[in-house]
């Protein structure tokens, strides 16, 4: 099995560095494994946030290489051969330790929003009718596994 170098974000709130990590890689790995292996064998006190290991939760929400990813989903193969990878934590939120963020700020609002209230029937039937845009607007919304990489994107919010 092939070696890959790991360049890890280690550190907390206040401050931090990159840590290197060398570590063997195999068909299917992807970098939640590579990690999950630098815990085991080199680094046992490396914060690292997941859940499900299937791109269902975000949890394992990071930056590789500079672009917001999932953990769980980017396979070793889909990363440029023979090169260092880096992983950091999102750029868009505080710091909490290594690669965990603090995404609460998105449970405070949440809690803020009011809830769905049908509008009064617009049909003779009694009923109302959705518009595709409707339907279309709910199932964004619907999909969100709340890993919150839209949010790390975002300039607006991860220049202020």
């Amino acid at each position: 099995m092939p070696s890959v170098t790991f360049r890890v974000w280690r550190g907390d709130a206040k401050s931090g560095e990159f840590k290197e990590y060398s570590t063997e890689v195999g068909e299917g790995m992807v970098v939640l494994d590579a990690i999950h292996q630098i815990q085991a064998d080199q680094a046992p006190d490396l914060a690292c946030r997941w859940n499900c290991k299937a791109g269902k939760c975000g949890s394992c929400s990071a930056e590789i290489n500079g672009k917001p990813k999932l953990l769980c989903m980017t396979r070793m193969d889909q990363l440029p051969a023979g090169e260092t990878v880096t992983v950091e934590p999102m750029k868009a939120f505080p710091r909490i330790r290594d690669l965990v963020t603090d995404v609460s700020w998105n449970y405070r609002v949440k809690k803020k929003i009011q809830k769905f209230t049908p509008r009064k029937p617009d049909a003779e039937d009694g009923t109302w009718r959705m518009q595709q845009e409707d339907v279309d607007r709910v199932q964004e919304f619907r999909k969100c596994i709340e890993c919150f990489l839209c949010q790390d994107v975002c300039h607006v919010l991860r220049d202020h």
